[in-house]
């Protein structure tokens, strides 16, 4: 039997024409390695270098910024959180990594917006730090603009309605049982209101008060308003047929739609209430219409 030299590479015998097309593997030797050796320090070095003057240049923009920021009135918690998105998104790219937008972050909880958890909890400190500026002032609140995108032309006449008028009777048709045990809701909150504030889609009234009491605008009490109010109420055609549907013995239950502080604060700020805007939330006025 042969022995194959350990400088030669051996072949296959099956295959002997792929001998010349694989290489044989370069012999590291300790002369290559310490010829080596001074480009590698060389490396090294300057590798260092410029570390080290990315790392003073860096220190240097992060003071001067931080001091930009407090200077133009941005609050601390947001300067260094800004500052320290800044330098992690630097440090990535100095070291060729992916960008963190990039990156899928199982740990990290998205909110609906894009913002992440890290994201909205500087929000939140951005607001307390804002409640305790005495010279901060906000006039508006900033879900005005958003709710007016989110109302129908109609539920804009019912809520100048409620502001000028106060709050409105409303009844319940339920089935009628023995001690009220087993009752039935048939209707709730049926009203004149959509008719009193001349809604162009009365069939839709109900609804548009559902929508404002998901704004917060509105809300439905449990409290009378004046007993003679609802006579007029009780005699509508929709609460006739519920009374009917509801069977035997209905009964009617005396509600009040009203506006909330929230309701009433949006519609000072918001809507049109005529000469001298009304006295919101404050009770019936003398009008004959809205």
């Amino acid at each position: 039997m042969s022995e194959h030299n350990g400088d030669q590479p051996q072949t296959d015998p099956h295959h002997p024409e792929l001998a010349s097309a694989v290489p044989a593997a370069p012999a590291i030797t300790l002369g290559s390695a310490l010829r080596a050796a001074p480009g590698l320090f060389r490396l090294a070095v300057t590798s260092g270098r410029h570390f080290a003057q990315w790392s003073a240049r860096t220190t240097l923009a992060t003071t001067n910024d931080i001091v930009k920021a407090l200077a133009s009135g941005t609050s601390p918690t947001q300067a260094v959180a800004d500052l320290t998105a800044d330098l992690r998104t630097a440090g990535r790219q100095a070291l060729g990594l992916a960008s963190e937008h990039d990156v899928v972050d199982p740990h990290r909880r998205e909110a609906t917006n894009g913002r992440s958890s890290g994201e909205l909890r500087a929000m939140g400190a951005e607001l307390l730090y804002r409640s305790a500026d005495v010279w901060y002032a906000e006039d508006v609140h900033p879900a005005y603009e958003r709710i007016l995108g989110e109302m129908a032309p109609d539920e804009a006449r019912i809520l100048r309605f409620l502001a000028l008028e106060g709050p409105q009777p409303a009844v319940d048709v339920r089935t009628g049982r023995v001690l009220g045990i087993g009752s039935e809701l048939i209707a709730g909150g049926l009203s004149m209101i959509g008719l009193r504030a001349g809604v162009r889609d009365l069939a839709k009234a109900s609804a548009y008060q559902n929508n404002l009491f998901r704004l917060g605008l509105i809300w439905f009490s449990r409290e009378e308003v004046d007993p003679t109010r609802y006579q007029v109420v009780e005699v509508q055609p929709e609460v006739a047929d519920a009374m009917k549907k509801a069977g035997r013995m209905p009964k009617t239950i005396r509600r009040s739609i009203h506006l909330t502080p929230f309701g009433e604060d949006f519609c000072r700020v918001c809507l049109p209430l005529g000469d001298g805007d009304g006295p919101v939330g404050d009770g019936p006025v003398d009008s004959d219409g809205p």
